[in-house]
Protein backbone atom coordinates (compact mmCIF):
# COMPACT_ATOMS: atom_id res chain seq x y z
CA UNK A 1 0.00 0.00 0.00
CA UNK A 2 2.02 3.14 -0.68
CA UNK A 3 1.57 5.73 1.65
CA UNK A 4 2.41 9.43 1.74
CA UNK A 5 6.07 8.17 3.81
CA UNK A 6 7.16 6.07 1.01
CA UNK A 7 6.49 8.80 -0.97
CA UNK A 8 9.09 11.20 0.33
CA UNK A 9 12.23 11.42 -1.91
CA UNK A 10 13.33 14.42 -0.88
CA UNK A 11 16.71 12.21 0.28
CA UNK A 12 17.26 10.83 -3.06
CA UNK A 13 16.68 13.69 -5.16
CA UNK A 14 18.27 17.42 -5.69
CA UNK A 15 15.80 19.27 -8.09
CA UNK A 16 16.59 23.13 -9.25
CA UNK A 17 14.59 25.35 -11.48
CA UNK A 18 14.98 28.11 -13.44
CA UNK A 19 12.01 30.31 -15.85
CA UNK A 20 12.96 33.36 -17.76
CA UNK A 21 10.77 35.46 -19.53
CA UNK A 22 13.01 35.47 -22.26
CA UNK A 23 13.47 38.63 -24.58
CA UNK A 24 10.84 39.05 -26.40
CA UNK A 25 7.68 38.35 -24.05
CA UNK A 26 6.45 41.34 -21.99
CA UNK A 27 5.13 38.03 -19.02
CA UNK A 28 6.97 34.54 -17.83
CA UNK A 29 3.61 32.51 -18.84
CA UNK A 30 5.64 29.07 -17.90
CA UNK A 31 5.32 27.62 -14.28
CA UNK A 32 7.41 25.14 -12.18
CA UNK A 33 6.64 23.06 -9.39
CA UNK A 34 8.43 20.29 -7.32
CA UNK A 35 7.30 18.29 -4.17
CA UNK A 36 9.38 15.83 -3.56
CA UNK A 37 7.70 14.83 0.07
CA UNK A 38 5.67 13.40 -2.72
CA UNK A 39 7.30 12.25 -5.43
CA UNK A 40 6.47 15.47 -7.65
CA UNK A 41 8.21 17.52 -10.52
CA UNK A 42 6.20 19.39 -12.79
CA UNK A 43 6.62 22.21 -15.56
CA UNK A 44 3.87 23.96 -17.81
CA UNK A 45 3.21 26.30 -20.90
CA UNK A 46 0.52 28.25 -20.61
CA UNK A 47 -1.25 29.99 -23.98
CA UNK A 48 -4.24 31.85 -24.08
CA UNK A 49 -3.47 35.49 -24.40
CA UNK A 50 -2.60 38.40 -21.89
CA UNK A 51 -2.33 37.05 -18.12
CA UNK A 52 -4.53 34.04 -18.74
CA UNK A 53 -2.05 31.78 -20.62
CA UNK A 54 -0.01 32.35 -17.31
CA UNK A 55 -2.90 31.92 -14.96
CA UNK A 56 -3.63 27.94 -16.55
CA UNK A 57 -0.22 27.35 -16.07
CA UNK A 58 -0.50 28.09 -12.07
CA UNK A 59 -3.29 26.56 -12.32
CA UNK A 60 -1.58 23.42 -13.69
CA UNK A 61 1.14 23.38 -10.51
CA UNK A 62 -0.91 23.84 -7.68
CA UNK A 63 -4.03 21.90 -8.24
CA UNK A 64 -2.03 18.96 -9.66
CA UNK A 65 0.27 19.22 -6.37
CA UNK A 66 -2.80 19.61 -4.27
CA UNK A 67 -4.68 16.96 -5.77
CA UNK A 68 -1.98 14.42 -5.98
CA UNK A 69 -1.17 14.67 -2.58
CA UNK A 70 -4.97 14.21 -1.57
CA UNK A 71 -5.11 10.89 -3.35
CA UNK A 72 -2.15 9.99 -1.90
CA UNK A 73 -3.27 10.49 1.49
CA UNK A 74 -6.61 8.92 0.66
CA UNK A 75 -4.96 5.40 -0.36
CA UNK A 76 -6.26 3.54 2.96
CA UNK A 77 -9.85 4.44 2.89
CA UNK A 78 -10.22 3.28 -0.82
CA UNK A 79 -9.07 0.75 -3.17
CA UNK A 80 -5.50 1.58 -4.40
CA UNK A 81 -4.83 3.49 -7.25
CA UNK A 82 -0.94 2.86 -8.90
CA UNK A 83 0.76 6.23 -9.13
CA UNK A 84 -0.18 6.53 -12.85
CA UNK A 85 -3.81 6.72 -12.12
CA UNK A 86 -3.16 9.13 -9.20
CA UNK A 87 -0.99 11.17 -11.64
CA UNK A 88 -3.78 11.43 -14.17
CA UNK A 89 -6.53 11.57 -11.99
CA UNK A 90 -4.73 14.82 -10.53
CA UNK A 91 -4.00 16.20 -13.67
CA UNK A 92 -7.46 15.88 -14.65
CA UNK A 93 -8.89 17.85 -11.94
CA UNK A 94 -6.30 20.71 -12.91
CA UNK A 95 -8.09 20.52 -16.77
CA UNK A 96 -11.27 20.48 -14.99
CA UNK A 97 -10.35 23.66 -12.81
CA UNK A 98 -8.52 25.57 -16.12
CA UNK A 99 -11.92 24.44 -18.56
CA UNK A 100 -14.39 25.99 -15.54
CA UNK A 101 -12.25 29.37 -15.01
CA UNK A 102 -11.95 30.18 -18.80
CA UNK A 103 -15.88 29.58 -19.27
CA UNK A 104 -16.61 31.62 -15.92
CA UNK A 105 -14.20 34.83 -16.37
CA UNK A 106 -14.00 36.49 -19.83
CA UNK A 107 -10.41 37.48 -19.27
CA UNK A 108 -9.78 33.96 -19.32
CA UNK A 109 -11.68 32.78 -22.50
CA UNK A 110 -9.74 30.33 -24.50
CA UNK A 111 -6.87 29.59 -22.32
CA UNK A 112 -4.46 26.32 -21.84
CA UNK A 113 -1.36 24.93 -20.75
CA UNK A 114 0.71 22.18 -21.40
CA UNK A 115 1.96 19.78 -18.96
CA UNK A 116 4.98 17.61 -18.40
CA UNK A 117 5.53 15.94 -14.99
CA UNK A 118 6.97 13.22 -13.36
CA UNK A 119 6.59 11.28 -10.12
CA UNK A 120 9.64 9.32 -8.50
CA UNK A 121 8.78 6.29 -6.73
CA UNK A 122 10.02 3.00 -5.81
CA UNK A 123 13.26 3.46 -7.97
CA UNK A 124 11.66 4.71 -11.40
CA UNK A 125 9.74 7.84 -12.61
CA UNK A 126 6.18 7.41 -13.47
CA UNK A 127 6.02 10.42 -16.55
CA UNK A 128 3.11 12.15 -18.12
CA UNK A 129 2.92 14.63 -20.37
CA UNK A 130 0.15 16.88 -22.82
CA UNK A 131 1.24 19.45 -25.63
CA UNK A 132 5.44 20.32 -26.23
CA UNK A 133 6.83 20.25 -23.31
CA UNK A 134 9.84 18.00 -22.53
CA UNK A 135 11.74 15.69 -20.29
CA UNK A 136 14.89 14.08 -21.11
CA UNK A 137 16.82 11.71 -18.98
CA UNK A 138 21.05 11.99 -19.02
CA UNK A 139 22.84 8.71 -18.08
CA UNK A 140 26.26 8.73 -18.49
CA UNK A 141 27.24 10.32 -22.20
CA UNK A 142 23.59 9.71 -23.59
CA UNK A 143 20.58 12.16 -23.84
CA UNK A 144 17.65 10.47 -23.85
CA UNK A 145 14.37 12.70 -25.03
CA UNK A 146 11.43 10.43 -22.81
CA UNK A 147 8.26 12.43 -23.98
CA UNK A 148 7.11 12.87 -27.88
CA UNK A 149 5.79 16.12 -28.54
CA UNK A 150 1.96 16.36 -29.06
CA UNK A 151 2.13 18.77 -32.10
CA UNK A 152 1.11 18.96 -35.54
CA UNK A 153 4.62 19.52 -36.46
CA UNK A 154 5.23 15.59 -34.84
CA UNK A 155 2.77 13.94 -36.49
CA UNK A 156 4.02 15.63 -39.85
CA UNK A 157 7.37 13.87 -38.92
CA UNK A 158 6.28 10.70 -37.81
CA UNK A 159 4.11 10.56 -40.99
CA UNK A 160 7.01 11.20 -42.98
CA UNK A 161 5.64 14.30 -44.53
CA UNK A 162 8.60 16.50 -42.83
CA UNK A 163 12.63 15.69 -41.91
CA UNK A 164 13.87 16.19 -37.96
CA UNK A 165 15.96 18.58 -39.94
CA UNK A 166 13.61 20.77 -42.05
CA UNK A 167 11.33 20.85 -38.82
CA UNK A 168 13.54 23.34 -37.24
CA UNK A 169 12.08 25.73 -39.84
CA UNK A 170 8.58 25.02 -40.19
CA UNK A 171 5.83 27.24 -39.50
CA UNK A 172 3.81 24.28 -37.49
CA UNK A 173 6.11 24.88 -34.60
CA UNK A 174 4.07 26.14 -32.17
CA UNK A 175 0.89 24.25 -33.46
CA UNK A 176 0.25 21.54 -30.39
CA UNK A 177 -2.84 19.22 -31.03
CA UNK A 178 -3.40 18.58 -26.91
CA UNK A 179 -3.57 20.45 -23.97
CA UNK A 180 -4.89 21.04 -20.95
CA UNK A 181 -8.02 23.37 -20.60
CA UNK A 182 -8.91 22.47 -24.17
CA UNK A 183 -11.75 19.31 -23.92
CA UNK A 184 -12.96 17.25 -20.77
CA UNK A 185 -11.58 14.30 -21.67
CA UNK A 186 -7.98 15.25 -22.02
CA UNK A 187 -5.81 12.35 -20.57
CA UNK A 188 -1.76 11.99 -20.27
CA UNK A 189 0.35 9.84 -22.04
CA UNK A 190 1.92 8.29 -19.75
CA UNK A 191 5.40 5.97 -19.60
CA UNK A 192 7.25 4.57 -16.36
CA UNK A 193 11.12 4.02 -16.26
CA UNK A 194 13.32 2.84 -14.21
CA UNK A 195 15.79 5.32 -13.01
CA UNK A 196 19.67 4.75 -12.20
CA UNK A 197 21.80 7.05 -9.49
CA UNK A 198 23.59 9.66 -11.30
CA UNK A 199 20.32 10.22 -13.91
CA UNK A 200 19.78 13.72 -14.68
CA UNK A 201 16.17 14.19 -15.59
CA UNK A 202 15.30 17.79 -17.66
CA UNK A 203 11.75 19.02 -18.26
CA UNK A 204 11.91 21.66 -20.24
CA UNK A 205 9.33 24.01 -21.97
CA UNK A 206 9.62 24.78 -26.18
CA UNK A 207 11.19 28.18 -25.49
CA UNK A 208 14.34 26.08 -24.93
CA UNK A 209 14.17 23.31 -27.10
CA UNK A 210 12.75 25.82 -30.45
CA UNK A 211 16.61 27.31 -29.92
CA UNK A 212 18.93 24.73 -28.66
CA UNK A 213 19.50 21.70 -30.02
CA UNK A 214 19.48 18.27 -28.07
CA UNK A 215 23.54 18.26 -29.01
CA UNK A 216 23.92 21.61 -27.26
CA UNK A 217 21.37 20.46 -24.27
CA UNK A 218 23.65 17.18 -23.81
CA UNK A 219 26.93 18.85 -23.58
CA UNK A 220 25.82 21.59 -21.27
CA UNK A 221 24.46 19.45 -19.09
CA UNK A 222 27.43 17.21 -18.82
CA UNK A 223 29.97 20.46 -18.84
CA UNK A 224 28.63 21.86 -15.84
CA UNK A 225 30.30 18.81 -14.30
CA UNK A 226 27.10 18.39 -11.85
CA UNK A 227 26.54 21.66 -11.12
CA UNK A 228 22.51 21.96 -11.70
CA UNK A 229 22.10 25.48 -11.23
CA UNK A 230 24.87 26.24 -13.19
CA UNK A 231 23.57 23.66 -16.41
CA UNK A 232 20.25 25.41 -15.86
CA UNK A 233 21.58 29.25 -15.80
CA UNK A 234 23.65 27.82 -19.30
CA UNK A 235 20.96 26.40 -20.94
CA UNK A 236 18.32 29.68 -20.45
CA UNK A 237 21.48 31.78 -21.32
CA UNK A 238 21.91 29.63 -24.35
CA UNK A 239 18.19 30.07 -25.58
CA UNK A 240 18.46 33.80 -24.91
CA UNK A 241 21.68 34.35 -26.54
CA UNK A 242 19.39 32.29 -29.71
CA UNK A 243 16.76 34.90 -29.74
CA UNK A 244 14.67 34.01 -26.77
CA UNK A 245 11.84 34.75 -28.61
CA UNK A 246 9.82 32.43 -25.87
CA UNK A 247 9.75 31.88 -22.03
CA UNK A 248 12.17 29.44 -21.13
CA UNK A 249 11.78 27.71 -18.39
CA UNK A 250 14.16 24.24 -17.00
CA UNK A 251 14.06 21.71 -13.52
CA UNK A 252 16.49 19.44 -13.41
CA UNK A 253 16.34 16.57 -10.85
CA UNK A 254 19.48 14.24 -10.04
CA UNK A 255 18.80 10.97 -8.30
CA UNK A 256 21.38 10.77 -5.89
CA UNK A 257 20.81 7.27 -3.93
CA UNK A 258 18.39 4.86 -4.46
CA UNK A 259 14.55 5.14 -3.51
CA UNK A 260 13.06 1.84 -2.90
CA UNK A 261 10.24 1.23 -1.21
Amino acid sequence: MLNETLMNVSHAISVVSVSDVGLVRALNEDAVASDLTHGLVMLADGMGGYKSGEVASQMAMLVTTAAFAELLHAQGDAQALSVSEMLQKAVQRANEAIINTSQEYAACEGMGTTFVGGVFIDNTIVVGHVGDSRMYRLRGNALLQLTEDHSLLQERINAGQITQEDAKYSPDAHLVTRALGVRHDEALTLKTYSTHIEDLYLLCSDGLTDLVSDDEIKSTLIDACGDMQLAAKRLVALANACGGRDNISVLLALVNTEFSM
